[in-house]
């Protein structure tokens, strides 16, 4: 029989790196440059009572290092429309879009579902930009003959 692997937790106040308001990671040398990594990092963002962490498991360990985040951190990398839209997350899970979610904060659009705030990153927010419109100061998102108002 296999032993578990051994537990370790990095609270966020002891992590060496953190994600900015844009989404981009970075540590005491700077912002992340190489995809692969800056990938692997987005994929491994998970959440539970404690908040975000990057979760990783070996044969050897299985740790979460919480981390701090300037905004949000999750990010809407990419978004699929055909019959409905999906919204693609930087952590590589989808969620279905629901207009009636959609806020503007501070000139950036997010969608709040029941477990995350997201922000639009600015590819997804140029694919999302097609169904919106501004009329008397108010954006509204218009999809298939309906509006609704962005709060």
């Amino acid at each position: 029989m296999s032993e578990k692997p051994r537990e370790i937790i990095i609270s966020k106040e002891d992590a060496v790196f953190w994600m900015d308001k844009n989404g981009d990671w970075h540590n005491e040398h700077g912002k992340f440059e190489h995809p692969k990594i800056i990938k692997y990092f987005n994929a491994s963002i998970k959440k539970d009572k404690n908040g975000y962490y990057i979760h990783q498991v070996t044969d050897e360990y299985d740790e979460k290092v919480y981390f701090s985040y300037e905004d949000t951190a999750l990010f809407v990398f990419d978004i699929k429309v055909n019959k409905n839209i999906i919204l693609t997350l930087n952590n590589n899970d989808t969620i279905k879009f629901d207009p009636k979610q959609l806020f503007t904060r501070d000139d950036n659009l997010y969608i709040q579902t029941s477990e995350h705030q997201v922000k639009f990153k600015d590819r997804a927010l140029l694919k999302i930009s097609k169904f919106m419109e501004e009329k008397n100061g108010q954006l509204l998102f218009k999809l298939e003959g309906k509006t609704y108002p962005v709060q």
